[in-house]
């Protein structure tokens, strides 16, 4: 194989394994979101936010993940 090659391997690699995670860790989220206002609706406001605010976090690794990524494939 050659070295670009091994490299265009490498960032697909990167994001592709880069991303399932915060992908499955986004559905986890969703789901005990749910599960807590179908037990609490009036507890909707404070549920939202928190599950907003730790989806937010969840996508940025997957955007660090694109970063290297985009690194690796640019390089010569």
């Amino acid at each position: 194989m050659t070295p670009e090659a091994m490299r265009l391997l490498g960032a697909g690699l990167a994001i592709g394994l880069g991303a399932i995670g915060p992908g499955i860790g986004v559905g986890i989220l969703g789901y005990g979101a749910m599960q807590a206002l179908g037990r609490n609706p009036e507890a909707r406001g404070p549920i939202l936010t928190n599950m907003m605010v730790a989806i937010a976090f969840t996508e940025a690794i997957s955007i660090y993940a694109l970063i290297v990524a985009i690194i690796l494939a640019l390089l010569k």
